[in-house]
């Protein structure tokens, strides 16, 4: 559950109960309907209907409850949060590790994982503003409840949440630094993805860190979210991530992910106003890739610019 509470200044004075829950408090129209019906709204203590007119000084309050997701198995694993408030967690996930639970993922998911070290609470609903593919590791963004979900979820591929990533790939790029602007299609029925100028606009921002006989240690930024985004680009330009199974080819040193890191993120707490900056070394069976280790190369990891506010 989780409590927004807002005291009405002189300026608002005079403003109804659902002027100020939407604007001020920033509610969903929909929130706003469903804790109106429920007694979830409520001025100085009593509920409240959304046409009354408000005085200065008034506490009005939003309680959001979540409803709790169908029964979950948990299972017992690791989970590193490297950021937590009342409205988000930043958690580091392991590859290979599925985020979601559905039909056709049976076994361990964050999903399962986060419910089990919670504890199993009954209204847990996993609500993930980004995703990261089961081979993908790195920094993932998850909302504790539904109205701090979808305000985040409006500043992605904005300049208000920037996420960045770290990838070895075979080969070398043709320029040190460029920007990949290449349409990405369904390919088929399945979960493959291929450039296609029928496709949807895709933009992946590319920086060379270091090349080696064989490899390149790329840092990528997103300025779109489709589907394998930057395995399909990096593809297209002729250096797939080492061990990408669908658009390179696996291998045995990355047993059942690819070499792709979420290794930062920067966003605008749209609630708080804070800026959470947060970064993630590469992991161990990365580096050995690059035949390196970790201070070689995480030593200095920088962070994206700061967001500019609105």
């Amino acid at each position: 559950m989780r409590i927004l509470e807002h005291v009405v200044t002189r300026d608002q004075e005079n403003r109804t109960v659902k002027s100020i829950a939407l604007k001020e408090m920033r509610l969903s129209r929909g929130q706003f309907s469903s804790l109106k019906f429920s007694g979830g709204i409520t001025v100085d203590g009593q509920p409240s209907r959304a046409d009354v007119r408000l005085r200065a000084g008034q506490r009005l309050r939003a309680t959001l409850r979540e409803e709790g997701s169908p029964a979950l198995t948990p299972y017992d694993l690791p989970v590193r949060i490297v950021y937590e408030d009342a409205d988000y967690w930043v958690i580091d996930k392991p590859a290979p590790l599925p985020t979601l639970c559905s039909a056709r993922q049976e076994g361990p998911t964050l999903e399962n994982a986060l419910y089990a070290f919670l504890g199993c609470p009954p209204d847990f609903v996993f609500r993930p503003v980004n995703r990261l593919d089961k081979g993908t590791s790195g920094l993932l963004c998850v909302a504790r409840n539904a109205h701090a979900q979808q305000l985040l979820q409006r500043l992605l591929h904005t300049d208000q949440f920037v996420r960045e990533y770290r990838a070895v790939c075979r080969g070398r790029l043709t320029d040190a630094e460029g920007v990949l602007d290449l349409p990405i299609a369904k390919a088929g029925d399945g979960v493959r993805r291929c450039v296609s100028p029928e496709g949807r606009r895709a933009v992946t921002h590319y920086r060379v860190e270091e090349t080696g006989p064989d490899y390149s240690l790329v840092r990528l930024r997103l300025e779109t979210g489709r589907t394998h985004q930057i395995r399909v680009h990096m593809a297209a330009a002729g250096c797939p991530l080492i061990g990408d199974y669908l658009y390179g080819q696996p291998d045995p040193r990355l047993p059942g992910r690819f070499a792709l890191h979420a290794c930062a993120v920067r966003f605008l707490h749209p609630l708080t106003g804070r800026e959470i900056s947060l970064s993630s070394a590469l992991p161990p069976e990365m580096l050995a890739l690059c035949g390196k280790n970790e201070e070689t190369v995480n030593s200095a990891l920088p962070l994206p610019p700061e967001p500019r506010r609105s």
